[in-house]
């Protein structure tokens, strides 16, 4: 299926591209997926930005409701007095780095892989001993991780590692590292990674729509 929708940052904060040909049940599908998907990646009251004349009122009514029940909102906008922003976009993501998208790779990594991403990474597998996961921004294992993981690798303290089994052999954020003991059990909840007071802590999450 090819991907008619899409998140995108710009300086306008984040925008929600569609393909223009697309049936807006295939919009409406493919949202439902990505959204659930990247539970973890959209905080609460997360303002992502659509085209004004992309969808009918219906249309935003709908997906506007969709988004709400993730805690996001959906703001429709008037992009036309921008000249050719689709090109100004393009020429501002390859000189920013901070401008990112989220890839999503839905099988597992393998030992000796290594994916590498400007943006942030979902992984909706495991990542087995020896597989190397490299964001720019964050990074979310649906699954046990028992790699290297490198979440903010351009620099973003404020990025992070989620995973529903935490047993990273290397845990890296921005140029903090942090290591796992010898010994490591397997975990019986999610847990998340981020830089707290300059040091690399651990703790339990409840992931958003988890029983």
């Amino acid at each position: 299926m090819s991907e008619d929708v899409m998140f995108k940052g710009s300086r306008v904060g984040l925008q929600l591209i569609l393909n223009e040909t697309a049936d807006f049940g295939n919009i409406r599908d493919q949202l439902k997926k990505k959204l659930e998907s990247a539970l973890n990646f959209f905080s609460e009251g997360t303002i992502i930005k659509v085209a004004a004349n992309r969808l009918t009122k219906e249309q935003e009514a709908e997906l506007s409701l969709l988004f709400k029940r993730y805690g996001i909102t959906l703001q429709a906008v008037d992009f036309s007095l921008q000249k050719s922003i689709s090109r100004k976009q393009e020429e501002i993501e390859a000189e920013i780095p901070g401008i990112r998208e989220t890839t999503i790779i839905n099988k597992t990594v393998r030992g000796g892989q290594e994916i590498i991403c400007n943006g942030s990474i979902v992984i909706q597998g495991n990542v087995n001993p020896g597989a190397k996961i490299i964001a720019g921004g964050n990074i979310d294992i649906q699954g046990v991780c028992r790699g290297i993981v490198h979440a903010g690798a351009f620099g973003d303290s404020n990025a992070f590692v989620i995973a529903d089994h935490m047993m990273a052999m290397q845990i890296r954020i921005a140029e903090l590292v942090a290591r796992a003991p010898d010994h490591i059990e397997k975990t019986k909840c999610t847990e998340r990674a981020f830089i707290r007071d300059e040091m690399i802590v651990i703790e339990p999450v409840h992931r958003l729509g988890a029983g």
